[in-house]
Order: structure tokens, then sequence, then C-alpha cells
């Protein structure tokens, strides 16, 4: 049964549509990347999955229940959303942003208990930052503080992630290690992760299907090779390429087929 499912839904801002009639269903243990252009509706969408956002038409539902009628802190057990860019308040240490991961799991009968130090010590060293613990975010750079965004919903244990460009800020080297941990959530605990991604090449080697946004709804959806083909490129980002197996994994690797020059000569003479 789809962890997430988009059922007739319309998104957008000030009345304006960005995605009409979107249908769409999320398969729990998977990892599911949105591709597309610029402000083709992959954030918006992610924000409806998450409760962020209301569709003025259609329903969002959550383990086939209407997402909008579930309370918050059942929600927030079941669900745990990185949107972008999020701020912490002034003073706040990386340890104390991640135990806010465990709020969902505490009541009145249950208080902080032994078990939640140990999910944040674990979360801590796996996102590299157990040297950093006790201080505060605003001190730290802009891939540390991604990586203690991502500790914060790791911690939370959600069954599902919604991920909203992850890497941001991060050099190369900890993207690939930021992704692997996403990754190895999923394999290890079956976590259902959903990601807004821009490098193609990343969301091909670490998803198991694409779902590319354009043009007011979906484009294409499926494994990362059925989607990552040219027409579909040039289609969704107007990007004439080649598309070849990555040599390390096999997975789809987009190279640009022209150069600046090229490019620059089709701009002022278009067919």
């Amino acid at each position: 049964m789809p962890v997430l499912q988009a059922r007739g839904v319309r998104l957008g801002y000030d009345k304006r549509a960005v995605l009409d009639g979107i249908d769409l269903d999320i398969e729990a243990g998977t990892v599911t990347t949105l591709v597309g252009a610029n402000g083709c509706g992959k954030s918006t969408l992610l924000k409806a999955f998450g409760r962020l956002l209301d569709p003025s038409a259609g329903t969002i539902l959550l383990d086939g229940e209407p997402l909008r009628k579930s309370r918050s802190r059942a929600v927030a057990r079941r669900l745990a959303i990185l949107p972008q860019s999020p701020v912490a308040p002034a003073g706040t240490s990386v340890r104390d942003l991640v135990m806010r991961g465990r709020n969902p799991h505490q009541s009145w009968a249950r208080p902080w208990t032994p078990a939640d130090d140990a999910v944040v010590t674990r979360v801590l060293a796996d996102t590299g930052l157990a040297q950093v613990a006790d201080r505060a975010v605003t001190e730290l750079s802009g891939g540390q503080r991604q990586r203690a965004w991502i500790a914060l919903v790791l911690a939370q244990e959600a069954p599902t992630l919604l991920l909203d460009e992850p890497t941001t800020y991060l050099d190369l080297a900890h993207q690939l290690e930021v992704l692997r941990l996403v990754r190895r959530t999923n394999r290890q605990a079956g976590t259902t992760v959903v990601m807004v991604l821009h490098d193609l090449g990343l969301a091909a080697r670490y998803s198991d299907r694409l779902v590319a946004l354009g043009e007011g709804g979906v484009l294409a959806d499926g494994k990362p090779a059925e989607v990552l083909r040219p027409e579909l490129l040039l289609r969704a980002f107007g990007l004439r390429a080649r598309v070849v197996p990555d040599p390390v994994t096999g997975t789809p690797l987009v190279l640009p087929e022209e150069d600046e020059s090229a490019a620059e000569a089709r701009e002022q003479n278009p067919e």
C-alpha cells in the first residue's frame, strides 16, 4: 500500500496554480526523488506531502487517511520533513537541535528516557557532528548546519522522510556522505524517502524512482533509466543532452551536448 498519495491535487500560491490535477503514489520503503526545472513545483509538492501547504483541490493521504484530518503529533511520528533553509533560534546548540527530533515521542506519560539519549548520540555520530555537538548551530559552516538539520529529522525516527534539497551548501564529498546516509537509512530501517534534488546524476544514483515535474503536472515517472531520456531533458529543462551509463554505478549520467559557444549560437539563431 502506498504511504503517501496525491489524488487530483491542485497546488499554488496567491490563486496561481503551480501543479494541477496531480495523481501520485509513494510506495513504502522506496527512495523517490522529485526533479525538474526551477519553479516546476518540486518543493511545492513536498510541502503538501508534509502538511505545510494545503491543496486548493484534491486530497493528500498518509497511510490511506486524509492527511489534514490527522493530529499533528501523530503525523510527526509518521512523517518528518526538512524544508529549504530552516533557521535555528539563536544560541541553540547542535545537540539541542537534534534533541527536538524526539519531541513527537514525548508526553506527560513518557518523559525523556535513556533511549532518547541513545538515538541522539547515534544520529550525531552518523552525521559526523559528534565533535561539534555542543557548539551553537549559528557558529557552524553552511555544510555543518545542513547536516545538523538532517540529524534532527533522522532523530525523529519517522518511517517517512521528506527532504527538500538536503545537499544544499555541501561540497561534493559531503553531498555523497549525506546521500549515502539517506540510502543506508532507507535500506536498514525500511524508511520511505521523498527528496528534491537538482543534481540529476546523484538523483539517479541514489533513487529507486524519479518523478519529473513540469508544465503543471507529472512529465515522467519511473526508474531513473526510464525517466532520464534526451527527449525528457529537452522538454523539462530545455537541455540538449546525451544520457550514458555512469561508469561506476551504471545509472544514467547526463552529458550536455553543447558547449558554451554552441549554446550561444543556437540562442541567437533559434530553429
